[in-house]
This record gives C-alpha cells, structure tokens and sequence, in this order.
C-alpha cells in the first residue's frame, strides 16, 4: 500500500465531513436559519435523518438518492459538495503537505466553496461569510509571515483587502453610469476584499484576471447556446472563487508567465 494513501484517505474523510457541513450553511445561511438547530433534517417531510444516514457521499448512496421516510428526492448536490470538498483537501495537502499553509488553506477553499454555491443560489454574498474570512485572511497572513514581521504582513493583507474592495466599487460605479443600472453586486467587492487579504495584492489581481476570463467564456458559451439570457444577472462570485482556487495552486508560475508578456 503506497504511504501517502492512508493520510489521502483520512484527509479527504476530513473534507467530506467539511463539505457535509458546508452543505448545512449553503441551505441555512441565506435562509436566516441556525447552523446548529434543529439536527440534520429531510428538507421535505422534516424527518431528522439518522446517523448512518448522514454520512457524507455514502449516505446518499446508500438511500440511493431518497428520504428513507417520504422517499422525496434528494438533490445530487449534496455529495457532490461533500466529495468534491474531500477532493479539494487531499489538493491541497498534496500541494503543501503537513505544513501550517494546509489546514488555512482548508479554511479558505471551504468558505469559497460555501460563497460560491450561496451565490448561484440566491445572486448574494452574506456578509457573516465574507466579513469573517476577510478577519481569517488577515490572522492567517500573521500567521504565515516568515521573512518579515507580523506587522508588515498584516499591513500588507490588509492594504490588499482595501485594493479589491476599492477596484468593484470603481468598476459599479462606472458601468452604472455607462450602462444606467447595476452591473456589480456589493458582495463582490467583500469577496475581492476576502481574496486580497488571503493571497495579497498579486493573488488578488490575477484571481480577478482568471475570473473575467472565465465569465466571459462561460458568459459568451451560454448566450451562443441560449442557456443564457442576456438580461438575466450572472453570479459573478463562482467565478472569483474558482479564480481564487487556481491562484492558489499555480499562483507563481502563472504570475510569472503573464509578467512575462510584458517583461
């Protein structure tokens, strides 16, 4: 048996667990519900589900999709955020292995990962989400500080915080007066702020580069397919977070490749 498999297995059960949870606050959040009250439940008879049948992935397979009790449909949603949340884990554990940037970098995907989906629901970011992890982003900068000081660090991760609010607001202020209405959510900008204090002012600016690159493909791709209508708002959120997440892994070299088309 290969000697990384057995901590792949625990890490990606740990993510699945997270990703159970995170399934919780994507439903409850927006909703005004607690996290913590009432246990987890069959969203359509209300029947609280048993333990057995609560396990992450394995418990929508075994009930093969269906409330045991009202035999209501269960949205593939759920094990697809719980597995792809384990995924996640063991990306990252694989890419910084068991250092201090791993178990922070769990947090980080994970409240991408529940903005995301929140955001494709409801066309909102709730504030409690991205207000605490613009707070984390800083505290994980003072933690991650190595070469400078904790001070310098956190100024740092808070300047960047202030560039990416700062640059939608500049961009919703524009296209209103361009376009005469709305074009940028205010959760965007709290979003940015969260991704400038957890990647800094260069993980910022290419996470928004990857986003509008990416909007605009799935945007143009939909509109072509008629799976869009020009006049319905895109969340924009899913984007930044995916831009986010591939900052996160390749940040340096693609840094380094789009310097590189002008240096």
């Amino acid at each position: 048996m290969p000697s990384s498999l057995v901590p792949s297995l625990f890490v990606f059960v740990l993510g699945a667990a997270i990703g159970s949870f995170l399934n919780v606050v994507i439903y409850r959040l927006p909703a005004g519900l607690s996290l913590l009250s009432p246990p987890s439940r069959c969203p359509h008879c209300l029947t609280r589900l048993r333990t057995y049948d609560n396990v992450p992935v394995f418990g929508w397979l075994w009930l093969r999709g269906r409330c045991r009790h009202c035999r209501a449909s269960i949205s593939p949603r759920y094990p697809l955020v719980e597995g792809g949340s384990g995924f996640l884990y063991v990306a990252l554990w694989l890419r910084f292995g068991w250092s201090l940037e791993t178990p922070l970098y769990w947090a980080l995907i994970s409240w991408l990962v529940a903005l995301a989906l929140i955001d494709i629901d409801t066309l909102t970011l709730p504030n409690p989400l991205t207000m605490s992890g613009v707070c984390l982003g800083w505290l994980a900068q003072g933690f991650l500080a190595t070469d400078q000081t904790v001070v310098w660090a956190l100024g740092a991760s808070v300047a960047a915080s202030v560039l990416g609010l700062w640059l939608f607001d500049g961009i919703g202020l524009v296209g209103a007066i361009v376009t005469g209405k709305t074009v940028m959510g205010g959760g965007d900008g709290k979003l940015a702020a969260m991704l400038g204090a957890w990647l800094g002012w260069q993980g910022l600016l290419l996470s928004i580069l990857l986003a509008s690159v990416l909007g605009a493909m799935v945007g143009g791709l939909g509109i072509v397919l008629r799976r869009l209508d020009r006049r319905r708002p895109i969340p924009f959120g899913p984007f930044l977070a995916l831009g986010a997440g591939i900052s996160i892994f390749f940040d340096n070299a693609l840094i380094r490749g789009y310097l590189s088309l002008f240096f």
